[in-house]
């Protein structure tokens, strides 16, 4: 009797051992994602599950969805399909700012003084030797 005991008082322990080192975490994990879900906002750079790097422009919190600026193609996400938010980096452009690098991007650059075009160019090629008159040697005979 004192064994039956032993061994469910076990597998209680262990299952309370499972649930705090396993469960608990996951469950703050998960609240930590729904927490940051909920604060995407248009303009936030962020990274789906399939690796699609993009910017919000819409977010629908009725149907839970998110519609991301990718390069000019918008597309629509589940806003589960977001697996990170990417941090600006310090000193990086807002995206209110990025259509005006675009701009200046675009501009061509200004052409800078070629020190080769203010010297002739040196050829080691020979002029071509004339080559005598032929029609003048022949009227000549």
């Amino acid at each position: 009797m004192n064994s039956s005991v032993y061994s469910i008082l076990m597998i209680v322990v262990l299952f309370g051992l499972m649930y705090f080192f396993m469960i608990r975490p996951q469950r703050k994990q998960e609240q930590k994602r729904r927490e940051e879900l909920s604060k995407v906002k248009p303009g936030d750079q962020v990274v789906t599950i399939g690796r699609l790097h993009g910017i919000v422009d819409e977010v629908n919190t009725t149907d839970k969805t998110v519609t991301l600026d990718c390069d000019g193609i918008y597309l629509v996400f589940d806003l589960n399909a977001i697996a990170s938010i990417k941090q600006p980096a310090v000193g990086a452009p807002v995206a209110s700012d990025r259509g005006n690098q675009a701009n200046a991007a675009a501009k061509p650059a200004e052409p800078k003084d070629n020190v080769e075009s203010s010297q002739p160019a040196a050829t080691d090629e020979k002029p071509a030797a004339e080559e005598p008159d032929t029609k003048d040697s022949e009227e000549t005979k």
